[in-house]
């Protein structure tokens, strides 16, 4: 008796994806809708191209970049160092940190500029122990104003993303630093942070491009950036519409540039590890084989 084998053909039926291509049509309508809208509205374009290099909004654009540049470096000494206090064994240290974080962290960006801005009202003078006494209104102008109030604040929040890179490292290579005569600090300096620079470099990347556009913020305490320097030119002209695409456009170049470098930035710090982790897969898959 012969015993008939029953074979069934399956057929492979692919997912419709009608929904996304919906979507994708609905996103092209709503581009080429906001690109009509501004083709067809009521803006003088002759402006825009008249005052995109501008003396004013080319000045206003170099003061956007020094001061992000000198706000993101005090941001990022500030929070290594709150960092490291925070992981260090001496409780008033953390303490410190922890309140130093809590209290920027806190506060309106706005309201840090208009306080700093506005500090001859509570210290009229400033001085050093008694010596030396100089009158507040004279030390804080609106570039200082800003610089404090912007770069203290990314401090406290550059802070927490030093302390979660260098908790990410292991703690066992502090402690062979150690076991071979290296102090904390060295090791810190030399083992953790180079380490923990693949973990920190894309946040900071992106606080950086933030810093970019908090940068506008200065411009109520009369800090001549780039928004300042337009707002200027269309309080004369009444141009609002044309002179804030100038705004808008510089500060997408300014972005875009940044982007770029911080790509390049992280492809650097990330050698090492996408060697170790190739590394790893192979000898993982090395031993699936010889199993």
């Amino acid at each position: 008796m012969q015993t008939i084998a029953k074979t069934t053909d399956y057929v492979v039926v692919k997912p419709g994806n009608w929904g996304r291509k919906l979507l994708a049509v609905v996103l092209i309508l709503c581009i080429v809708f906001i690109i009509n809208a501004f083709r067809t509205g009521d803006i003088a374009w002759q402006y825009v191209s008249m005052y995109l290099f501008s003396a004013p909004v080319l000045k206003g654009v170099v003061n956007t970049i020094i001061m992000t540049f000198f706000a993101m470096i005090l941001g990022v000494a500030l929070g290594i160092l709150a960092a490291v206090m925070r992981l260090s064994d001496n409780k008033v240290l953390q303490n410190v940190a922890l309140g130093y974080i809590w209290l920027f962290r806190g506060l309106p960006t706005l309201l840090l500029l208009l306080l700093w801005f506005n500090l001859a009202l509570i210290f009229p003078n400033i001085s050093l122990f008694g010596f030396f006494p100089i009158k507040t209104i004279d030390i804080m102008t609106p570039f200082f104003a800003a610089l404090c109030g912007l770069g203290i604040q990314q401090g406290a929040y550059t802070a927490e993303v030093v302390r979660a890179g260098i908790t990410s490292i292991d703690s066992g290579q502090l402690e062979a630093a150690q076991s071979i005569g290296m102090t904390k600090r060295k090791a810190m300096l030399r083992i953790i942070l180079p380490q923990a620079m693949r973990v920190i470099i894309p946040p900071i990347g992106n606080e950086t491009i933030g810093m970019v556009k908090l940068t506008s913020l200065a411009s109520v305490i009369q800090y001549a950036e780039v928004l300042r320097s337009v707002e200027n030119i269309y309080y004369n002209n009444s141009r609002v519409i044309e002179l804030l695409l100038v705004a808008a456009i510089w500060y997408m170049v300014i972005v875009t540039i940044l982007s770029i470098i911080q790509i390049y930035v992280e492809r650097h710090f990330s050698k090492g590890w996408q060697g170790s982790k190739q590394t790893r897969t192979q000898d993982n898959q090395t031993i699936e084989g010889e199993a």
